[in-house]
């Protein structure tokens, strides 16, 4: 039977369960979990083999949510995602039916393999929670998620992410390597079980994702704290080594997401720790360095850490 729980201590529990399949990345699934309490999408860039689909997975089972995969291929086309047209015979009519991204977590498996035609399918739904096909607008479930997967490092078959649809994802992140204790856990359970890790029970734990989305709500932003997310928002668009800073989508991601990591905490209020602990994820893939800085070593990341560096911090903690 499963348990539903209201106290805090219910996200801190999903973590500890997410963790079991995700092993040794606590950190990264709290910044996933983050930006899916504050009701936004996560683009999980990294290598093969780290886990990816097995965190969107059990974060669906536990939040409740249909989960659909979708695999992009250099092939595919807009209809293979939303859905389409289909004449009827019998009824001599036609009906719409609908594609993978009709459910509440959608895996976009691969997505920069895509054209950027289909990319530019998930647009709207990613924007609007809704799909236009043949003049006719259809809203998808809510909640509704995408969690993203894209390779860094296989270049060859790729479509680069255009910006706009960068900027729909509320979060960027890299779940890595396991560290080496983590990694011979999972050697061990593998050679005992053969799965390297505990595969999600739902029966063990369902949070209600809509409750808590509506509790995030209530989480205070003091006027000091919003102020300093739009003065680090501000800095990413006068920095030198900047073509393209973060837009005011930027602002509203990081600041739901500084909510969303201070409702995990169990507070009520944010504070600029949690303004900071959210920016690289929420803010880096918004910007775009400047096409002289495309060869060089620096990132969009440690350009980053040089805007959070030069903003001052208010002493403001609490709403």
């Amino acid at each position: 039977m499963s348990t539903e729980m209201t106290d805090t201590a219910t996200l801190q529990r999903l973590l500890d369960q997410l963790a079991t399949t995700v092993v040794g990345k606590g950190e990264q699934l709290r910044v996933v979990l983050a930006a899916v309490l504050a009701g936004g999408h996560v683009l999980l860039e990294d290598v093969p083999g780290v886990g990816k689909t097995l965190a969107a997975k059990a974060l669906a089972e536990h939040l409740g949510l249909a989960f659909s995969r979708i695999q992009f291929t250099p092939d595919m086309l807009p209809s293979d995602v939303t859905g389409a047209l289909h004449y009827d015979q019998r009824s001599c009519e036609y009906s719409f039916r609908r594609g993978p991204l009709f459910a509440g977590l959608v895996l976009a498996d691969e997505v920069n393999r895509a054209p950027a035609k289909t990319q530019a399918a998930l647009l709207q739904a990613m924007a609007e929670g809704e799909v236009s096909v043949d003049g006719t607008t259809h809203p998808l479930p809510s909640p509704f998620h995408v969690i993203a997967t894209a390779n860094p490092v296989e270049y060859e078959g790729t479509f680069s992410l255009p910006e706009a649809q960068l900027d729909r994802f509320h979060v960027r992140a890299r779940i890595g390597y396991p560290d080496a204790a983590s990694e011979i856990t999972m050697v061990h359970a593998v050679a005992r079980t053969g799965t390297a890790s505990a595969p999600a029970n739902a029966a063990d734990l369902i949070i209600n994702l809509p409750m808590w989305q509506a509790r995030l709500r209530s989480v205070q932003v003091s006027d000091p704290v919003a102020d300093y997310v739009v003065r680090l928002v501000t800095g990413t668009r006068t920095h030198s080594a900047l073509s393209l800073g973060a837009s005011p989508r930027g602002s509203l991601a990081l600041t739901q997401c500084a909510q969303a990591w201070a409702l995990i905490d169990g507070r009520d209020f944010t504070t600029p720790d949690d303004v900071q602990l959210m920016a690289e994820p929420v803010l880096a893939h918004r910007l775009s360095l400047r096409p002289e800085l495309w060869g060089s070593r620096m990132t969009t990341e440690q350009v980053l850490e040089q805007v959070l560096a030069a903003t001052p911090t208010p002493n403001a903690t609490t709403g």
